[in-house]
């Protein structure tokens, strides 16, 4: 669909915004409204929300500082504490959600060795290397919340055990066989990588009870060698498919950057985000992967890279990703609620049986809106993704935080 002048115009102005962002951290954010991206729209008129307007609607303006709070990949010391002492007193909603941590360790089979070479596959053509390690970022994770709650350095020493075993075998991706995309080893170190950082977060730097996870500085050297490598390899090629790729890369580097301290590498990651957010929500929240990909799943992707990436931001003091473009996350919980009903024009490929992704826990509790309400009530509590792509969990973490 060609694009209208006035259209053009407000892209041009919104990319410029973002442009002179990242020029310089300290020009304070501003709210853009009106922004547009006009191509791919499906149906002829904007749908209009029923919910009320978000909370937390003023921008604020980015940290001008490089330092980063930890643990600062979706948890926070505050939130671990809280939810922590909810569980242990028997709250029933928050022990519920604890249960989905303990049943999914019980699900798994434990590693005792891991992969060199990890061989991945596109459009659901997999191997054990693929399995495992998607499997087991997951499994360090759980871990690492379940030591969270417990205390207990045994739990500890199974994330550690993972991380390490990853860390200090790994070598390289390959695809399967050549019907694979070649860049598919690219997305999925985007996915695998940020659950590892963030379970490597808690047990770097949480101390439940004053218990240290004792996580060697060699060790921690080692998974740091790990994740330039994923990022350096693998991350950093992914191309531009302005979708939930990219979407996927941005965020995972943000997480990278956390972990290794690095502004640089965090700035490069939330760059690539607010490049392509226009991109997966449009102005009036439709997001076209849901009817490109013809499923319930890719365009969640990208809404829920985009919002655990604006949930790493905000634990930084920075709310800017979560008020970008009008609250343009929120106006894509309001797409994704209208394909859950059903409403949407010429996409039905979501039901009230397609699995929901953790993002939907966590940008309800920065929100509050009903049509997140209403989207997390009819799953929850969540556990993981059904394919491992994104951590998990988000249920006990996250719900009514704050």
């Amino acid at each position: 669909m060609p694009m209208s002048k006035r259209n053009f115009k407000h892209t041009i102005k919104a990319k410029l915004f973002f442009m002179n962002k990242y020029i310089s951290r300290i020009i304070l954010a501003a709210v853009i409204t009106g922004a547009v991206y006009a191509c791919g729209k499906t149906g002829s008129s904007s749908p209009q929300s029923t919910t009320t307007p978000p909370s937390g609607g003023t921008t604020t303006p980015p940290p001008t500082t490089s330092t980063f709070a930890h643990p600062g990949v979706l948890n926070t010391t505050t939130s671990l504490d809280l939810i922590a002492k909810q569980a242990n007193a028997g709250d029933a909603v928050r022990s519920a959600a604890y249960r989905k941590v303990t049943d999914f360790i019980s699900s798994q089979v434990y590693p005792t060795s891991f992969y060199d070479t990890v061989k991945v596959g596109s459009n659901g053509h997999t191997s054990p290397s693929k399995d495992q390690i998607r499997n087991n970022a997951e499994l360090a994770y759980a871990y690492a919340l379940k030591f969270a709650k417990t205390a207990d350095i045994a739990d500890a020493n199974k994330c550690i055990f993972i991380l390490n075993g990853w860390a200090s075998t790994f070598k390289v991706y390959t695809t399967i066989d050549a019907t694979d995309n070649a860049n598919q080893p690219d997305l999925e170190t985007s996915w695998t990588t940020p659950i590892f950082v963030a379970a490597a977060e808690i047990i770097r730097y949480y101390k439940p009870n004053g218990v240290s996870a004792n996580w060697s500085d060699a060790d921690i050297s080692k998974f740091n060698d790990y994740l330039n490598n994923v990022k350096n390899n693998y991350i950093n090629k992914i191309p531009e498919y302005t979708n939930n790729w990219n979407i996927s890369a941005g965020y995972a580097k943000m997480a990278i950057g956390v972990f290794l301290n690095s502004i640089t590498v965090y700035n490069d990651g939330e760059a690539i985000l607010m490049k392509e957010f226009p991109n997966v929500i449009q102005a009036d929240g439709t997001m076209p992967e849901l009817c490109v990909r013809q499923d319930c799943v890719h365009y969640q992707y990208s809404l829920t890279g985009l919002t655990y990436a604006a949930e790493i931001a905000a634990i930084r003091g920075d709310n800017s990703l979560y008020t970008a473009l009008s609250n343009r996350i929120s106006a894509g919980y309001d797409f994704m609620r209208k394909a859950y009903n059903q409403s949407t024009t010429g996409c039905l490929y979501c039901s009230v049986g397609s699995p929901e992704f953790g993002g939907v826990e966590v940008a309800f509790n920065h929100y509050g809106t009903a049509n997140m309400q209403s989207l997390r009530d009819a799953q929850a509590p969540l556990g993981v993704p059904n394919d491992n792509t994104f951590l998990g969990f988000t249920s006990y973490t996250h719900y009514k935080i704050k």
